[in-house]
């Protein structure tokens, strides 16, 4: 029997990274220098669009969102602990189960754009693993849409809140998480061994680790060398990440290139979420001395704050606004952040727009890649694997 033809689709007139017209030709998910002789063509018109790469999340918390609830009134916390209070209180009052709101929330950021997430739903006992269950629930819905690594975060406390590291245990074994999470080893969860509770799980499981660091100055530097020995003495290079790293964004000089080399050797990446000028990481000196870094949107529409909205070109915008750039190689980094860090740090190939890259792109108006991440245009067409996934906004 003979086999049926391939499929290549063909998105004509499109302009990538804002330079001449062209076509895009996409054959079994990669972008390929033309059509094969024995393929049938899908031909899709581009315009005359924008072409640019699809983006990476490399830190979001699906589980946390009110993202399309009712409006939810947010009371002044003080520290991380009230904000853990909230987060309880406001999972307890939205109507919609954990999988429904995850499921709105990470096709939203589809929708916009997003190829890929690394997924952090908290693990307490005020949920049990629910909130793993429903963020992976609604990642299997999303399969060949947007790839999803997901984290058990301990963000009540590994050490201060019993039942914890129990269910931490419970998540590494259920096959549903990638990585291990931690927080503030040294401030917020310090009475015991938390790093080593959640290096051993890894460990044992073979999963990643994804840690977050609040905390500043030695408060945050300790831990984070702590960390890089840590990974160093159990094989752990390329598998270990921190989140935030605030303590690193304080940093300058020679200080911060020292930093940064323990970071590099150690095989430790780092993420930032361009909160404001004094917390995102300068990421393009860490960058040039080997750290890997990626960009994400943390929490979106949650008890902490009303504000984020998981679209991944804004979260770029934001964090050119943080650093004040003006010049277009400094709003082309910020989007490249987005793109290929994240891509990299999840450990996925940079789709940079190249024959045998993945056909993972979006079309939208304007002239170049500066003006996009200034103007925030509307993602007229998302294409994932050489598929159109979504229009206007919207999946299909």
């Amino acid at each position: 029997m003979t086999p049926p033809p391939r499929t290549a689709t063909l998105f004509h007139d499109v302009r990538p990274f804002g330079g001449p017209a062209r076509d895009l030709v996409a054959v079994d998910g990669l972008l390929a220098a033309e059509v094969p002789a024995d393929a049938r063509v899908e031909r899709v018109d581009g315009g005359g669009r924008l072409a640019l790469p699809t983006l990476v999340d490399a830190h979001i918390h699906p589980d946390k969102t009110s993202w399309g609830e009712p409006w939810h009134s947010r009371r002044p916390a003080h520290g991380i602990a009230e904000h853990v209070a909230g987060d309880v209180e406001l999972a307890r009052a939205l109507p919609a189960p954990v999988g429904e709101r995850a499921l709105r929330l990470m096709s939203h950021a589809a929708a916009r754009g997003t190829r890929a997430m690394r997924a952090h739903a908290d693990v307490a006992p005020a949920y049990g693993l629910a909130g793993i269950e429903g963020v992976a629930e609604a990642a299997g819905k999303l399969a060949g849409v947007v790839d999803v690594e997901l984290v058990a975060f301990p963000q009540h406390g590994v050490v201060r809140t019993p039942g914890v590291a129990e269910l931490l245990a419970e998540a590494a074994a259920s096959g549903l998480v990638t990585h291990i999470g931690g927080i503030d080893p040294a401030g917020f969860d310090a009475d015991g061994d938390q790093l080593g509770t959640v290096f051993a799980l890894a460990e044992k499981h073979g999963l990643g680790l994804d840690i977050h660091l609040h905390d500043r100055g030695e408060r945050g530097l300790a831990p984070l060398r702590d960390i890089a020995a840590r990974t160093r003495a159990l094989g752990l290079r390329g598998r270990v990440s921190v989140a935030h790293a605030f303590a690193v964004a304080g940093l300058s000089g020679r200080e911060l290139d020292e930093t940064a080399d323990l970071l590099a050797e150690a095989g430790i990446a780092l993420t930032t979420v361009a909160l404001s000028a004094t917390t995102i990481l300068p990421f393009r000196r860490l960058a040039e001395r080997g750290v890997r870094i990626g960009l994400g949107s943390d929490g979106v529409r949650d008890s902490w704050s009303p504000f984020g909205n998981a679209d991944m070109l804004h979260r770029a915008w934001l964090a050119a606004w943080a650093l004040d750039a003006r010049l277009d190689e400094e709003l082309e980094a910020c989007f490249r952040l987005a793109a290929d860090g994240g891509a990299e740090l999840l450990g996925l190939p940079k789709a940079d727009l190249r024959p045998g890259s993945p056909a993972d792109f979006m079309l939208l108006d304007g002239e170049c890649l500066p003006q996009a991440v200034v103007d925030l245009p509307r993602r007229d067409l998302v294409v994932r694997a050489g598929r159109v996934v979504a229009r206007d906004g919207r999946l299909v």
